[in-house]
């Protein structure tokens, strides 16, 4: 885990603490999923302020209360990719699920999050894919390809 709450990058340091401690909780993982560093903090931190401005009073303050054993426990939970870094130039699959439906990476060998609802599993791969330049494949129940949004020139 390359950075902590007492050792992060210096474009964090202005940020409050909830924003911060997410920023590195996302930042972490990206960098995990074999981001660069100097792709990670910024995307890390326009995360972060987005899911301040969405978050609940609760979450705000369980955030700004986190540890670092914390944040490394998240990070671990958080790991999509199984340390297998060729995930990322593949994009994200919403496939039906025995527990609702599921959002994996294309090749990957257990899904990323799976979800009660369609939605949100759409909303999540979509978030992922864009985060990676890749696309988002929507999925019938029967398998079938029911849509496709493409990134793959956004982040670039």
């Amino acid at each position: 885990m390359p950075w902590d709450k007492n050792d992060y990058p210096s474009s964090l340091k202005n940020l409050n603490s909830a924003v911060r401690n997410k920023a590195i909780d996302i930042a972490n993982a990206m960098i995990d999923e074999g981001y660069d560093e100097n792709r990670a903090i910024p995307i890390a931190t326009s995360q972060a302020k987005e899911w301040y401005d969405n978050a609940s009073q609760k979450e705000i303050n369980d955030m700004k209360d986190v540890d670092d054993k914390e944040l490394k426990e998240r990070d671990e939970e958080d790991k999509q990719y199984d340390n297998r870094p060729e995930l990322l130039d593949r994009g994200e699959h919403v496939v039906a699920h025995d527990d609702g439906w599921a959002v994996q990476a294309k090749g990957a060998k257990k899904p990323d999050q799976v979800f009660d609802n369609k939605d949100e599993a759409i909303d999540r791969a979509k978030e992922i894919a864009e985060n990676k330049g890749t696309k988002a494949v929507i999925h019938k129940k029967n398998g079938d390809v029911q849509k496709e949004h493409n990134y793959e020139n956004s982040n670039k």
